[in-house]
């Protein structure tokens, strides 16, 4: 049984304009994703920026409500419950903020931001919440001593790791992480990688982890799935996806990764054209309208509902693009 498991996920954002400063046309932030995602597992996304990945997170931990489509989590559907009956399932979905200087919020001590879930969920004592923030900090590699300074007298990865503490006080089962070591110094991001992948074997984490850096998540993750404006183009386990990639975004994406070794050469697949506008989508196989394929006229017509091409392995069928 999934932990997660999102079918036809769509999240619209309305676009106004004129006078009356109405609705004129809608922005297509997520458009159809499905996903499932089991316990004790990490499924990376990845994707250029604007295709939807952090909106997908946001929907998914109800930050926004979704246009359309279900998001089931432990065995309830969470799409459109409300804010009270939302509350107490919180403790158990969780999220982890791309930038800790903007999520953290200035004005309080980092014991009022580890005290408040315990707050809002009414658990414990005055005296047992202070025990539990002495924990969690020493969870996250923190001292106790630090527990009534503020958010800004810490660095990029000290935050970073306040806001993991933040996350993992009520003991979840899921956390999305937002890119959460994209804000940081390349010397810190391992140390902060290698706490989550410390925490998800301590507690039993799952993790649906955001990230640019496909080194990164290649590293982290189980199973891989690329977004390309608001869709999902590809879906495999993490080595697969790496060894074997079938949709041409997935390629042109692992091309761009840097090799260490600057006299090594090789062919690249360079992205041409821009990306389409997610107000105005174009029809058939956005990739290939891109590209200007040749075969993009075909795709138009086209069921492109992933296919499973391999054990595990899903593609959008695109005739330009596989």
């Amino acid at each position: 049984m999934s932990l997660l498991t999102v079918k036809n996920l769509q999240q619209y954002f309305p676009v106004r304009g004129g006078v009356l400063h109405r609705a004129v046309a809608s922005c297509k932030a997520v458009d159809g994703v499905s996903i499932s995602l089991g316990e004790s597992e990490t499924l990376g996304l990845v994707g250029e920026s604007g295709c939807g990945k952090t909106t997908l997170g946001k929907a998914i931990v109800r930050l926004l409500k979704p246009t359309s489509g279900s998001i089931e989590f432990d065995g309830h559907d969470i799409t459109r419950v409300s804010t009270g009956a939302l509350r107490p399932m919180r403790r158990h979905l969780q999220m982890i903020f791309q930038d800790p200087a903007e999520s953290l919020n200035p004005r309080h001590t980092v014991r009022d931001i580890l005290e408040e879930p315990f707050i809002v969920q009414k658990i414990g004592t005055k005296d047992e919440r202070r025990q539990w923030v002495v924990k969690l900090l020493d969870k996250v590699g923190l001292s106790a001593s630090v527990m009534d300074r503020f958010p800004f007298e810490f660095s990029g990865g000290q935050r970073q790791r306040i806001g993991i503490a933040r996350a993992i006080a009520l003991k979840p089962k899921l956390i999305v992480c937002d890119e959460p070591v994209s804000a940081l110094d390349v010397s810190v991001q391992s140390q902060v990688l290698n706490l989550l992948l410390d925490l998800q074997r301590e507690m039993g984490l799952s993790y649906l982890f955001i990230a640019h850096g496909l080194n990164v998540v290649k590293h982290m993750s189980d199973r891989v799935a690329v977004m390309y404006l608001g869709k999902i183009v590809e879906l495999a386990p993490a080595v697969d996806l790496y060894q074997n990639p079938r949709h041409a975004y997935t390629k042109a994406l692992l091309d761009a990764i840097p090799i260490a070794d600057p006299t090594q050469r090789r062919e690249r697949q360079l992205l041409r054209g821009d990306v389409p506008s997610p107000i105005n989508p174009p029809a058939g196989c956005a990739f290939g309208h891109r590209m200007k394929h040749p075969k993009w006229k075909e795709s138009v017509s086209m069921d492109l509902t992933l296919q499973e091409v391999a054990p595990g392995h899903w593609v959008q069928p695109c005739p330009c693009c596989t």
